[in-house]
C-alpha cells in the first residue's frame, strides 16, 4: 500500500516561517499532482498549493507571496515553505499525492494524516 507522513508542524509566533514536509512511501509506480491543504477549526477543508509532475504551481490567494510548495521526486516528498506566518493560518495541514501504484496500475489520490500548525504569539 501507499503512505503519507507529515512533518514540520508546531507553534510559531505571527511573522515567523515553518517548513512543512510530506513524505510518500509503499507501492508507488509514479505521482503525478502533489498538494497541501488545511483545515481549521469549524470550517471545511481548503486548498492551499499544488504542485503537478511539470513543476507547475497553483495556490490560494490568502498564501499567495507568503507559502512556496516544492517537490523532489526521487524523495517522492513535498515541501510547503511558510513565511510571514499569520494566526488565520493556523489549522491542521494534510498532504495529498494523486499517484499510480505498481501493483495494480490504478491512479488514485492519497491523504496524509495531518500536522497542526498554531501560529500564536
Amino acid at each position: 500500500q501507499v503512505q503519507l507522513v507529515e512533518s514540520g508542524g508546531g507553534l510559531v509566533q505571527p511573522g515567523g516561517s515553518l517548513r512543512l514536509s510530506c513524505a510518500a512511501s509503499g507501492s508507488i509506480f509514479t505521482i503525478y499532482d502533489m498538494g497541501w491543504y488545511r483545515q481549521a477549526p469549524g470550517k471545511p477543508r481548503e486548498l492551499v498549493a499544488t504542485i503537478t509532475s511539470l513543476g507547475n504551481t497553483n495556490y490560494a490567494d490568502s498564501v499567495k507571496g507568503r507559502f512556496t510548495i516544492s517537490r523532489d521526486d526521487a524523495k517522492n516528498t513535498v515541501y510547503l515553505q511558510m513565511n510571514s506566518l499569520k494566526p488565520e493560518d493556523t489549522a491542521v495541514y494534510y498532504c495529498k499525492t494523486n499517484l499510480m501504484r505498481y501493483t495494480d496500475f490504478e491512479v488514485m489520490d492519497y491523504w496524509g494524516k495531518g500536522t497542526l500548525v498554531t501560529v500564536s504569539s
